[in-house]
Parts: structure tokens; C-alpha cells; sequence
């Protein structure tokens, strides 16, 4: 693990395209996929459900939170350890200049926070403008070769993680995971920094799982077969029509179903849908979709927490 470097970490290679498990979008594909987009109409009849994240339930040792901020933005609260992953608090992000949901909390009203945990680079994952707002002492996780880029806003306790790694926080032990997807914020770093989600492990053994953003493949079963015991999967539903150009690197609703069930994980957040317009699919869609893709599974619609943003469930 690298903590305070400027340079790259020398362990790491200069790419990880060989870690990817599905192709790259040719510009013209990426055309074709922003010709997709639901109009501006369609987004402002949409009514996502929100609600006031604040005050946040109580919890303590033992226990675990999640309250959803917004799109893959989420604070998990586990066994007295406050964890935010993914923060995109801002207005909007490059590509999407406009949310369709508020941010629910500022970055100023979060809880301390024991950790930052970033999935990986993609401008709706990372964002610069909500990090600049957070205290640079913050501990921060990150992919392998990530690094560099929180060192150089200032972030002094940056540790990088590749797959399979993982560190304490407090009680709880936290694992950088697999995912089906891949990295880029300019056009000169694609897959400079690996990308994967996170598995947060409390002391009783329970664990909460952000899966970050990834297409439906074999990395569910492995995570699941390491993690026994997944309470809680925050899992991406949303940003996947039209399905031929984007199935490799983010899942549909039923692939985020039959994702639980490799997983092993009991509840499902539904995550990465309702906040920014980035695919062609109907807004509300994903939360159609997953509502009746749990149902035709046969789970337990408690264990669905469809939570609105700002939402938290709480064991």
C-alpha cells in the first residue's frame, strides 16, 4: 500500500486495460449513446423520490446504516465506523451539468468521517468540486495509481488498494473488490487507475458491499464466495440502455437481481440511477425494473431497501 507519494507507486503497471473484461467505446458509439438520452422533457417530468437525509437515524457499535446521497453516492455508518463513498455532492458534473435530484446534504453537514472511499475515476464517481470541500486530514481509499491525484489537491493520508487488498478502519476491515468496468478523466489516462467496489466488514462479521460500477459477470460469485455474510450490497442499476453498448461495463436492473443472488447478499440498495441523465433508458426505469425483477425472484420485498434519495436504512 502507497500512502503520501507524489509520483506513481513503482508496484503498479502503467495501465490496467489488461484488468478490463469488456471493450472501449468507439467515438462513434459514444455519439450514438448521447443520442440516446431521454429528452429534456422526460427529465423534467420525472419525479424522483427524495427525502431529508437529515436528521440521520442513530446507530452505534453493531449496527449499520446506509443512507443514499444521490446516484452511487452513499454514507455507510458500521459498527460505530463512518464511511462516504463515491461523494458527487456538487450542481453536476462534466457531461451532466444538471442533477435531477438536490445533493440531500452538503459536504459541511456530513458526519466525521473516518474514511473516503472512491470506487473509481469516472467525473460521477470523483468529484473534485465536493472533495475540495472535505478536510485534506481525511483518510481516503483508493484504487491502485490513484494516488497521486488526491496528493496533489492536498489529501495527506491516501492509501491505494489493488484487488483483493485491504485495510482496517477502525472495527471494521475494508476490501478493494473486482468490478466489470474501467477508468478514464481525460483523454490521456484511460485505465491509468483501477477501478472495483468495496466490502466493509464489521467486527461481527457482517459485511456491507459497494459494488461501485460494474457490468453483471463472474466477480460477484468470487466477492460472495470471500464474504459469507453480505448484509447490505449497494448495487448499480441504473445507466445501461441501449443495452449492446454498455452491458459489458454497467448492469441492468435484473442483471443487479441475479447479481444479489451470486453475492449471497440478503438487502439490495439500489444505487447509480435518478441523479444524473448519462444513458438512454426512462428515468424511472431502473427502480420499475429492480421492484419487479426482485419480485419475480421470489425475495423478500423488505429485503429490497428502495430508498429514496437522502433515504436511510438502517439493521
Amino acid at each position: 500500500m502507497s500512502r503520501r507519494r507524489h509520483a506513481r507507486d513503482p508496484r503498479w503497471p502503467r495501465d490496467f486495460h489488461h484488468r478490463r473484461t469488456a471493450g472501449l467505446l468507439s467515438p462513434r458509439q459514444a455519439w450514438e449513446l448521447l443520442r440516446s438520452f431521454p429528452s429534456q422533457a422526460e427529465r423534467n417530468a420525472a419525479r424522483v423520490p427524495v427525502t431529508p437525509a437529515e436528521p440521520l437515524p442513530p446507530t452505534g457499535p453493531g449496527g449499520i446504516a446506509v443512507t443514499w446521497l444521490g446516484h452511487a453516492s452513499a454514507l455507510l455508518r458500521v459498527d460505530g465506523v463512518t464511511l462516504l463513498v463515491d461523494p458527487v455532492l456538487a450542481g453536476g458534473i462534466p457531461g451532466a451539468r444538471r442533477r435531477l435530484t438536490p445533493p440531500p446534504l452538503a459536504p459541511e453537514q456530513l458526519p466525521p468521517l473516518d474514511a473516503v472511499l472512491i470506487s473509481h475515476d469516472h467525473y460521477d464517481h470523483l468529484d473534485a468540486p465536493t472533495l475540495r470541500r472535505l478536510p485534506r486530514a481525511t483518510p481516503v481509499l483508493v484504487g491502485a495509481g490513484s494516488a497521486p491525484w488526491f496528493v496533489r489537491r492536498g489529501f495527506t493520508d491516501v492509501t491505494e488498494l489493488d484487488w483483493w487488498e485491504s485495510v482496517p478502519v477502525g472495527s471494521t476491515r475494508v476490501e478493494f473488490v473486482p468490478a466489470h468496468h474501467w477508468s478514464r478523466r481525460t483523454p490521456f489516462d484511460t485505465c491509468r487507475r483501477l477501478w472495483g467496489g468495496w466490502v466493509v466488514t464489521a467486527a461481527d462479521g457482517r459485511s456491507v458491499l459497494h459494488a461501485g460500477d460494474t457490468g453483471y459477470g463472474p466477480f460477484h460469485a468470487r466477492v460472495g464466495a470471500r464474504h459469507r455474510d453480505i448484509a447490505v450490497a449497494l448495487l448499480p442499476v441504473g445507466a445501461y440502455a441501449p443495452r449492446r453498448l454498455l452491458r459489458g461495463v454497467h448492469m441492468d436492473p435484473a442483471e443487479a437481481v441475479r447479481a444479489a443472488a451470486d453475492l449471497g447478499a440478503r438487502r439490495v440498495v439500489p444505487v447509480h440511477w435518478g441523479t444524473f441523465v448519462l444513458s438512454g433508458e426512462p428515468i424511472l426505469e431502473p427502480l420499475e425494473g429492480v421492484r419487479a425483477a426482485w419480485a419475480r425472484a421470489g425475495r423478500d420485498r423488505d429485503d429490497l431497501w428502495d430508498l429514496p434519495v437522502g433515504g436511510t436504512g438502517v439493521l
